[in-house]
């Protein structure tokens, strides 16, 4: 399949925030001719080590977050900030004219509704974007239909949900639930992903449907993409109709009757990132375009339809370094051993 160009002049530097786990990010922009600088509060967060430089800043709750953040940008020459966890989005969507470069975010209004499960399901229901059935603790029907689930209203990675069999079940896990819940009808189809990327008009550039085989504590470990016509649409009208900026995950169900029901959306690249990278989604080189000015155009559909992702661990070994830092260990693999080192064995019968 011929894939179109993607303009993406240089950029001096991207920094990503609360950098975690996310290797596979850091390492695929710096494939697409990044200078990358990842930030943690952790410095045992593996993408620390895998991009070119990599800094300690405040916790995202800390007032001097920002300006951490904005002394960074101005000392590499930082043009793009792409966070990849949800946990300082609305500082960042907020704090986007003092940090002086692009931030991959809608804006902060859409940003606060997508990080409670209540306020995005009113949204997406206001906004003509399928939802299934919700409703608060307190203004349960009698005659709720059963299995249901009770779900954290700021959970993330499936925490904080409990499926429900019956009315006994119910009450004991809205009792039990130490955050704010919500109670939701569960959908009776297939469940999907969709990873997608706008411009900052809220085009939808790109949108790659996967298959969900296996998940593990909400991120998918095994998926396929498809180039599923209905599912692309699914991605781009939600994208485009409620705004988004920059990358996005949109989790959605295809029931029996053929609708689709959306259940959840983060606005940063998903848990199966490699997957759409693999296939040709280019989100990286889109990304960078962006921060260079340019307007690329969509291209929806460009992707390889049934590449499949199986996840597993990896490691990263780190040594002392100079003044109590640490550093990646460079003699964590066995050194080669020579062959005429290696005695040789009688091959003989006996």
């Amino acid at each position: 399949m011929k894939q179109s160009r993607v303009p993406s002049p240089p950029v001096s530097g991207v920094l990503f925030t609360c950098s975690g786990q996310r290797v596979d990010i850091v390492t695929a922009f710096k494939r697409a001719g990044a200078l990358t600088l990842a930030t943690d509060v952790n410095p045992l967060a593996p993408a620390l080590y895998y991009a070119d430089a990599h800094a300690f800043v405040p916790r995202v709750d800390d007032p001097g977050y920002v300006g951490a953040l904005r002394d960074l940008v101005v000392a590499h020459d930082v043009k793009l900030i792409v966070p990849l966890t949800d946990l300082d989005h609305g500082v960042l969507a907020r704090g986007r004219d003092e940090l002086g470069a692009l931030v991959l975010l809608p804006a902060p209004e859409l940003v606060d509704a997508l990080a409670d499960k209540w306020l995005a399901h009113v949204m997406f229901e206001e906004n003509g974007i399928g939802s299934p059935p919700t409703w608060l603790p307190d203004a349960l029907p009698d005659d709720l239909p059963f299995p249901v689930l009770v779900k954290a209203r700021r959970g993330f990675g499936s925490r904080g949900i409990y499926r429900c069999r019956d009315r006994r079940e119910l009450e004991f896990f809205l009792d039990y639930a130490t955050e704010d819940s919500m109670v939701q009808a569960c959908c009776a189809g297939e469940e999907f992903s969709i990873d997608l990327f706008c411009d900052l008009e809220s085009r939808c550039l790109n949108a790659v449907p996967r298959t969900m085989i296996e998940s593990k504590g909400g991120e998918s470990i095994k998926g396929m993409t498809i180039r599923d016509p209905e599912l692309i649409e699914v991605g781009r009208h939600v994208s485009e109709t409620l705004g988004l900026v920059g990358p996005a995950n949109v989790q959605c169900f295809r029931e029996p009757d053929g609708t689709y029901q959306v259940t959840d959306i983060n606005p940063r690249f998903g848990g199966a990132f490699p997957l759409p990278t693999a296939a040709g989604s280019r989100f990286p080189e889109l990304a960078l375009a962006l921060a260079a000015g340019e307007r690329p155009e969509p291209r929806l559909g460009e992707f390889l339809d049934g590449l499949v992702m199986t996840r597993f661990f990896s490691e990263l070994v780190l040594s002392a370094g100079k003044g109590g830092t640490l550093e990646p260990f460079a003699d964590e693999l066995p050194k080669p051993v020579s062959v005429d080192a290696v005695p040789a064995v009688d091959t003989a019968p006996s």
